[in-house]
């Protein structure tokens, strides 16, 4: 006689949860992913407006060495053309006429208040490059300009390993790695101010009035034409 091994009817007990934990691990990797996403394309933007602004000071740039091809005398008063970033020149119009001086004072606090209006927090330096410093008045052949504006930037260090040292093209790097503040002789009115990106570029000074030497040390110059 055989005996039969009872079967156990008692139902299975079943793991609750599994599907509630699994959907919480899915939505948390949707965000992660979300986030990053969002973090690329706010970097891909900022790039851009960085880019935009930069090509915009280059544009302004152009605008001042087209300015000073239009003054005969550009080279005469290339002196008038310096201004740091501090000073605000203001000039008369020159609607009735003015001399070569008067023009290069009204092109240059015309194209300043330009630099204000069209970059956030605008301002220029215009310098004596340090290689011409040493030459006299009439040797001199090309200028320094430097625009600064703000970036709408989180992180805004000067220092070693901020981001304005990967996009600050006016920084002379030494064989070591160390940065020096570019710009002209004087660093205090020159060098990039702190919390704004630059763009540094060097410009050369058309003329249209050959200068001479007639005999003394201080140069001449002779404009032909009316």
């Amino acid at each position: 006689m055989h005996w039969l091994t009872p079967i156990n009817t008692t139902p299975a007990q079943h793991q609750h949860g599994i599907s509630l934990i699994e959907s919480l691990v899915a939505i948390v990797v949707v965000a992660l992913g979300i986030l990053g996403v969002l973090g690329v394309q706010m970097r891909t933007l900022t790039d851009t407006s960085t880019t935009l602004r930069r090509a915009q000071a280059i544009r302004l740039i152009e605008d001042l060495g087209e300015r000073m091809r239009t003054n005969p005398s550009a080279l005469a008063n290339l002196s008038t053309y310096v201004s740091n970033f501090a000073a605000s020149p203001s000039a008369s119009s020159c609607a009735s006429g003015c001399s070569h001086a008067q023009l290069a004072a009204y092109d240059l606090a015309t194209w300043k208040k330009t630099v204000q209006e069209n970059l956030p927090m605008g301002k220029a330096s215009i310098f004596v490059p340090p290689a011409e410093s040493s030459l006299v008045a009439g040797q001199r052949r090309q200028l320094g300009v430097m625009i600064a504006w703000r970036e709408n930037e989180r992180e805004s260090s000067t220092g070693t390993g901020g981001y304005k040292d990967d996009i600050d093209a006016t920084k002379v790097r030494a064989t070591d790695g160390t940065l020096s503040a570019g710009g002209g002789t004087d660093q205090t009115t020159d060098a990039c101010p702190a919390d704004h990106t630059c763009h540094l570029q060097y410009i050369p000074v058309p003329t249209r009035c050959a200068p001479y030497v007639p005999g003394a040390n201080t140069p001449l110059y002779y404009c032909p034409g009316p």
